[in-house]
């Protein structure tokens, strides 16, 4: 899950990961107040809590993004081999990385909202509020049957972090 971060970037060495959490999440809008609360108890705990005003905007983005766009809608049921939508946070020494993963292969795309619109501005706060943010497919370590639709990707965001902590 972890190459295309390594791309651009100061070596990571995935050995040297000082914490890391996942949570899964269920299919509905208010799994996003369930991961602001994950997220919020895990940087607590890693000593992060000062960073959680604009880790948590973000996470807010990639889930809700990853619910509106990624899942089937409410008028087809989701086929139960649809992997759930799971936020992952990992720690470094100098880095934090938020990685939501979710069953669509679409590729994220900012567009211009109209200034009156109530959404479509989530990826702009995404670049925004992180270091950097991409996405990838999700690596293909499942069965060769599973079909190439229900692998999914996974977005990401990175934020620095200071040298003291």
């Amino acid at each position: 899950m972890l190459e295309p971060l390594r791309q651009g970037l100061p070596p990571i060495d995935p050995s040297a990961v000082s914490g890391s959490a996942t949570c899964t999440l269920p299919a509905r809008y208010e799994a996003v107040g369930g991961a602001r609360r994950f997220t919020r108890t895990t940087l607590n705990g890693w000593g992060l809590a000062e960073r959680f005003d604009d880790v948590a905007l973000v996470v807010s983005e990639l889930v809700t993004n990853a619910l509106r766009h990624a899942l089937p809608s409410e008028s087809s049921a989701p086929e139960p081999q649809d992997p759930p939508v799971r936020l992952h946070l990992l720690r470094w020494s100098s880095r934090l990385v938020c990685a939501v993963r979710d069953p669509s292969r679409e590729s994220p795309v900012a567009s211009e909202a109209p200034d009156c619109a109530e959404s479509g501005r989530g990826l702009f706060l995404v670049e925004s509020f992180s270091d950097s943010w991409g996405w990838h497919p999700t690596p293909d370590t499942e069965s060769p049957n599973t079909p190439a639709a229900s692998r999914g990707k996974v977005v990401w965001a990175l934020f620095r972090l200071s040298d003291g902590m």
